[in-house]
């Protein structure tokens, strides 16, 4: 077990939940980030992991494009929703504890992912999965935000985020190296021996904290799962029914409206209620951590969605193998790499604004770059340049926007913000995917005339037929564009960012 250094004690005790500064940094806190690290990195490469592996899913489940989606979407919402809690859970009966039981979790429905002979049973598996991921995500930012002193804190975030950005690019190369050789089963069987490395390196690494007392807000929990589940339903669902009746009087209209009204309720109730909330509002009186939720919904979103039209073009149209299409993002990935131990040393030192803000530009500017390039003929070599934007992108955008979120944050609000933040992560996630496949379907249906993907039709290597090439690129490269719009929001919002190396409250 490894100490810490300056406090009383390594076991977990418990301690009020006030705002007042505890000291449980560590002499050689590095250990721990990585053993950190690497579960944080198997459980994001799941959220793009499945892009690449669509077509073959398709064809080995019989499946059409909307149900192989909810198993990414699945995924997402059952990550998203319980992420308010488990930070909560964090706090009340340790870090360490519930990112194990997460990691246990997560582990054992990969192997029943992989097991799984419908597609019904694979979402069935990966909404367990994104159970599992929801308890441990929080946990990662919490202690890294506990155990670092402040001097060194933005470094060890800029590695955090360094894993965060390459685990979503690493995710199709590895899905489409897995597909090509062994089945898309094993998209979900490498989890195995990877979740056993992280647990044992988990446990003997990662120090028990100081535990604080919290409530927890059961009303609240219920009130965004459903407003959640029925936005993303009514999203996703929509162009399935025409944007019409479902059954009865129920329509996809009408789940989206009553979605964003339990949801509007869910916010009137934390304000209202005299438990302590799920969401502590006042996390939203720190000016930073209003708008780092900001970028980050945008960047959860973005992150999601890209992958989607560009794998299905990739194999669909040019008839490219998982791995080729998977090795477009190669560029990006390794320019992530060289460059984010470089942004996070820069976080220690320069306005957030700045760095952030060049990320998230370099950000939007590559996918429309690859919104426009998408054609029935592109070659793999013109779709380099928007790759490499990309890669400065997740290089300088992650470290920012994360340490700028929790860096003004008191010891006793750390899971709770650390929790909302990923919440707000993996909802522009789970928005994203849905709002992706309508948006493809929407764009399929305009360039031609209701042309739509039957289950197994892009399976195999099969390619669209050669007249409605163009049209199904320009239908995917158009998709791109709406990421795009939502990642300018972001860039708007980290140009308001307050310098958080001054401590300052807004």
């Amino acid at each position: 077990m490894t100490d810490l250094s300056r406090s009383s004690s390594t076991s977990e005790t418990t301690t009020p939940a006030t705002p007042r500064r505890e000291n449980t940094t560590l002499d050689n806190p590095w250990p721990a980030l990585w053993a950190l690290c690497l579960g944080f990195f198997m459980i994001l490469l799941d959220t793009t992991i499945v892009a690449v592996g669509t077509p073959a899913i398709m064809n080995g489940l019989h499946a059409d494009l909307g149900a192989v989606v909810w198993v990414t979407s699945a995924y997402l919402l059952a990550y998203a929703v319980p992420l308010l809690v488990s930070g909560r859970l964090g706090d009340r009966y340790g870090p360490k504890n519930v990112y194990l039981v997460g990691l246990a979790v997560f582990t054992l429905a990969s192997l029943w992912c992989g097991l799984t002979g419908s597609i019904e049973g694979l979402i069935a598996a990966r909404v367990l999965q994104g159970l599992g991921a929801a308890a441990m995500s929080p946990q990662t930012m919490a202690v890294i935000t506990r155990i670092f002193p402040g001097e060194t804190r933005g470094t060890a975030m800029g590695l955090w985020g360094s894993v965060a950005g390459v685990a979503t690019l690493v995710g199709p190369i590895l899905g489409g190296v897995l597909i090509d050789h062994v089945g898309w089963e094993w998209i979900f069987f490498i989890n195995i021996p990877v979740g056993i490395i992280a647990f044992v390196m988990a446990l003997k690494l990662v120090p028990s904290l100081p535990v604080h007392t919290h409530t927890f807000d059961w009303i609240g929990v219920l009130l965004s799962g459903i407003g959640m589940f029925l936005l993303v339903f009514g999203l996703q669902e929509g162009n399935r029914y025409d944007w019409g009746t479902i059954t009865g009087v129920i329509s996809v209209p009408l789940l989206i409206v009553a979605g964003i009204a339990v949801l509007v309720a869910f916010v009137v109730w934390q304000r209202l209620t005299r438990a302590e909330p799920l969401i502590p509002l006042v996390l939203f009186t720190f000016r930073n951590f209003s708008l780092a939720n900001v970028a980050i919904f945008g960047v959860g979103l973005a992150i999601t969605a890209m992958n989607f039209p560009i794998m299905v073009w990739a194999q669909s149209v040019r008839g490219w193998t998982p791995t080729q299409a998977a090795l477009l993002m190669a560029p990006t990935a390794v320019l992530t790499l060289g460059l984010a131990p470089v942004a996070g040393r820069l976080v220690n030192r320069m306005h957030p604004r700045l760095i952030a803000g060049f990320g998230l530009t370099c950000f939007a500017v590559g996918i429309v770059w690859y919104g426009l390039a998408l054609h029935a003929d592109t070659p793999w070599w013109q779709l380099v340049a928007p790759a490499l934007v990309l890669g400065l992108a997740n290089a300088f955008m992650w470290a920012p926007i994360s340490v700028t979120a929790t860096r003004t944050l008191p010891p006793a609000r750390a899971g709770a913000g650390s929790g909302v933040f990923n919440a707000t992560r993996q909802l522009g996630a789970v928005l994203g995917s849905a709002a992706i496949a309508a948006l493809m379907e929407s764009r399929l249906a305009s360039h031609l005339g209701g042309y739509s993907m039957p289950a197994g039709e892009a399976g195999g290597g099969a390619r669209v037929p050669a007249v409605a090439a163009e049209p199904f690129s320009r239908a995917m490269g158009e998709s791109l564009y709406l990421p795009a719009a939502v990642v300018a929001v972001g860039v708007v919002a980290v140009l308001f960012f307050v310098n958080p190396h001054q401590a300052e409250r807004r």
